[in-house]
């Protein structure tokens, strides 16, 4: 009979709990030792072990999967089990299985495993499975039975934390029943909110979210469980089956945005509280790459702010792949983006000179696109363009050591590890805008604010990680369009990256400084150097990264926490002391307008206390941010009068807004950008015409957001002459020909002029639509000019010539500079744009 050494002294050797010793003692572990990195965080987390939330921060690549494991074995033999290890999607869990079978740690996929409940094996799943209105581990208020985790280990925090959002939130689609019951419900509200949108919304015609008063979605609760509560019970619905059972608990704390897509209800804050297997938690651990603002932590997944503040780190940050970081605009606001799409196709041949012959390894080459329009412009250029329900078998391939060639991912930013030759170039070509109502409500909020530009970084910085998982892997960077490129111009911006990216961007803005104003093909050479392994590139690089370490503490805002606490307040039946505990906060927000946005959620409290109170607050909080419900009572319309004349106003607007001339084209063109005839960037267009009239000297707003009601936007090109503009930018139908009652709007629009500004003033209707012919049963009012897309390409030239030529020398800054330049574009009064507008034509 064979002895088996590993029963000898088993029973009375005690199971070792430090995650260190656990790796040392494992006997068929694929490498001898662990990284030094990882032996930091396992020793400083092994120290804070009884803290219930811990956050760790390491570089894509870092290894944390197992850091997590490790951490996991170490709960389980210290007796704080069961232990689940929550990945943010089957594939992601998969691989965690894969690595802890290579590492010899006992796992299961199976909840109701004796080993995973006894403690001898930990679980991993999804954090869906964990965190849903019908988990199978238990939901408060359901009468399910509860189970128990001692520890939760959360891997890719951020992406768990946008699938907690998802998992408390119900999307009633167009053409279900329950969404035209619920317009219908909240018709008149919508209305008094934007007597356009709500139109658009009848129409189907995209436009910018409208959220449902709280005063109305508290007077009509009971109708809303009315109509969904018959959904909720059928598993053919999904979009309410597994949500439900936890939001109708919260529903009096949750706000209604509609959109013509979409009817959302999403709670203030997730409530997590009702999954008592997460929220109960002795042990609850965040693995986290990129997460800039630790704040929603706390908001999303009620983590203690104290032990968030302190997030684990390796002493240095320099465990990060090798990168060269460039952003085409930034070097050359002139360069064309297919060119730069023609530069990504000749490098993925193996063309690294532009020659037309392949003298170079080809490579795979990773663009991420954040919708299929900007995958469309990627079309000539790849060879795979792949979404999310075909990503595994191309990301298999390319992991497997195939050269593809140009692969386009669609709206994936994050989940997707693509180490050495999988990905050598990585083009990061636009940030994902937010797509559900609520968001896209709270982004045009906050647009501007530096809680927004953190966001926006971390999603880029999220995308930026995709082509390097350790420190000896390397991939170039680029970054295309000018909002990404603004972010490594402006310092506001740079400061935002983590510790190791913002070395890489500095050593590559040395590089740029070199390139400055050049054609593609400095940018070519520049890319051949580092792709070659240039050993000059290989010194300046490793000098630049060495001895840079990790932000020490995280970044939790106090209103951060305020809001947190608020919501529990709220859920115990304390909403005046909820309304406090957030008024309280808004004196850390630094900015008038990000408080003003804060201040809502001040009223939604005090509604419930204090109504009228609620709509004082209303109204302050709509003074400082006009995305902002409006209150009950809506101000009188104020005539919009220019403040200077037209060239010494743009140049104030200019010289505020802009630091540099670099900053003011590529500022230029990312408003440029917005104005898109795309249904899923209404919102940006219509802030985008808004600031176009500011940036060349026009007094502007949008009196259907400060009123409820009016045009989109108002040029005042004259003190007594206003243009007036409708946007139907988001038409998509079949017969783009304009409709009756998008006429019958321009004719309210002219109404509305005529009543609120008198008869001293005129006023000329711009429809901007995809389409200058209109049904034969509509009539245009009189001067009615239509901007077609044609039309928007003019306008947008002439504009960017301009900010071309002023930005040199300061030019902005000097008003008769100015006028030179609006003149010789086309640029000063009504002109500027009625001359790209054309007359409509019946058919």
């Amino acid at each position: 009979m064979a002895v088996d050494f590993s029963r000898i002294g088993a029973s009375r050797r005690p199971a070792p709990i430090d995650p260190r010793d656990i790796f040392t003692s494992l006997p068929n572990k694929p490498w001898t030792r662990l990284r030094l990195e990882q032996g930091e965080v396992l020793k400083e987390w092994f120290a804070k072990r009884t803290e219930r939330d811990t956050v760790i921060k390491q570089n894509t690549g870092g290894g944390k999967t197992v850091i997590g494991l490790l951490i996991g074995q170490s709960s389980l033999n210290e007796q704080a089990g069961p232990v689940a290890y929550l990945a943010p999607d089957t594939y992601l869990a998969a691989q965690v299985v894969h690595e802890a079978e290579r590492l010899g740690i006992a796992v299961t996929q199976d909840r109701r495993d004796d080993r995973f409940l006894s403690g001898e094996a930990i679980l991993v799943t999804t954090f869906q499975k964990l965190v849903n209105g019908r988990s199978g581990f238990g939901v408060i208020g359901t009468g399910r039975p509860i189970q128990r985790i001692g520890t939760v280990i959360v891997d890719d925090a951020h992406a768990a934390l946008s699938i907690a959002e998802r998992q408390f939130t119900v999307s009633v689609e167009r053409g279900h029943e329950a969404y035209n019951k619920l317009v219908e419900l909240f018709r008149d509200a919508l209305a008094h909110q934007s007597a356009a949108g709500a139109r658009a919304i009848d129409d189907g015609i995209p436009s910018s979210p409208i959220c449902v008063p709280f005063w109305e979605w508290q007077s009509r609760l009971s109708q809303v469980r009315d109509i969904l509560g018959p959904f909720a019970q059928l598993d053919s619905e999904p979009w309410i089956f597994f949500a439900w059972p936890a939001l109708s608990q919260v529903l009096e704390l949750c706000t209604a945005t509609v959109t013509t897509d979409t009817f959302e209800i999403k709670p203030y804050c997730a409530p997590v509280d009702l999954i008592p297997a997460f929220a109960q938690a002795d042990r609850r651990v965040y693995l986290t790459a990129t997460l800039a603002d630790d704040s929603v932590l706390v908001t999303e997944l009620g983590a203690e702010p104290s032990n968030v503040a302190k997030p684990i780190s390796p002493e240095r940050a320099a465990d990060l792949g090798d990168r060269l970081i460039l952003a085409p605009l930034a070097l050359n606001p002139s360069l064309s983006e297919e060119a730069v799409r023609a530069l990504v196709r000749e490098f993925a041949n193996g063309d690294y000179t532009g020659s037309g012959t392949p003298t170079d390894p080809a490579i795979n080459a990773i663009v991420l696109v954040p919708s299929n329009v900007r995958a469309a412009k990627w079309a000539p250029y790849a060879d795979e363009t792949c979404r999310v329900q075909d990503l595994d078998a191309v990301v298999q391939r390319l992991k497997g050591g195939e050269h593809i060639g140009v692969v386009v991912l669609v709206n994936k930013y994050d989940g997707v590890d693509l180490p050495g030759d999988a990905c050598r170039l990585l083009v990061v070509d636009g940030v994902p805008f937010p797509l559900a109502p609520s968001e896209a409500r709270e982004a045009s909020a906050l647009a501007g604010t530096d809680t927004f530009a953190a966001r926006q970084v971390q999603k880029i910085e999220q995308g930026m990680g995709r082509g390097i998982r350790d420190a000896e892997d390397h991939c170039a960077v680029l970054l295309m369009g000018a909002d990404l490129a603004m972010t490594l111009k402006n310092p506001k911006y740079r400061d935002l990256y983590s510790p190791a990216t913002r070395a890489q961007i500095g050593l590559s803005q040395d590089v740029a400084a070199q390139l400055q104003n050049q054609g593609i093909d400095a940018i070519r050479e520049a890319l051949g150097l580092f792709l070659r392994r240039d050993p000059g590139w290989l010194q300046v690089s490793s000098e630049a990264i060495a001895g840079i370490a990790y932000d020490s503490d995280g970044h939790v805002t106090e209103i951060a926490v305020a809001r947190r606490q608020a919501f529990d307040l709220a859920r115990a039946g304390q909403t005046l002391e909820a309304s406090s505990r957030v008024a309280q906060a808004l004196a850390s927000i630094a900015t008038p307008y990000e408080s003003g946005w804060y201040r809502e959620e001040v009223a939604r409290y005090q509604h419930a206390t204090n109504p009228d109170g609620a709509q004082s607050t209303l109204r302050e909080a709509r003074l400082a941010n006009i995305n902002v419900l409006l209150p009950l009572s809506t101000p009188p319309v104020q005539r919009l009068r220019a403040t200077a004349e037209q060239a010494q106003a743009a140049s104030i607007f200019l010289t505020g807004k802009y630091a540099t001339g670099v900053e003011l084209v590529l500022g230029v063109q990312m408003m440029l950008g917005d104005m898109a005839f795309d249904p899923a960037r209404v919102p940006d267009a219509e802030a985008a015409f808004m600031l176009l009239g500011l940036h060349i000297g026009f007094a502007a707003e949008r009196p259907d957001k400060v009123y409820g009601t009016g045009p989109d936007v108002l040029w005042s090109v004259r003190d007594d002459l206003q243009l007036l503009i409708e946007l139907k930018t988001g038409v998509t139908r079949a017969d783009l020909r304009i409709k009756k009652s998008e006429l019958d709007q321009l004719s309210g629009h002219v109404s509305w002029h005529r009543a609120n500004y008198g008869s001293q003033d005129s006023s000329i209707p711009v429809l901007v639509h995809p389409e200058s012919i209109h049904l034969t049963d509509g009539t245009p009012p009189p001067g009615t000019r239509i901007l077609t897309p044609f039309g928007v390409d003019d306008l947008k030239t002439r504009v960017k010539a301009f900010a071309d030529a002023v930005s040199v020398a300061d030019g902005w800054k000097m008003p008769e500079r100015v006028q030179a330049l609006l003149s010789l574009h086309g640029l000063t009064g009504r002109d500027a744009l009625l001359r790209s507008t054309v007359a409509p034509t019946s058919a």
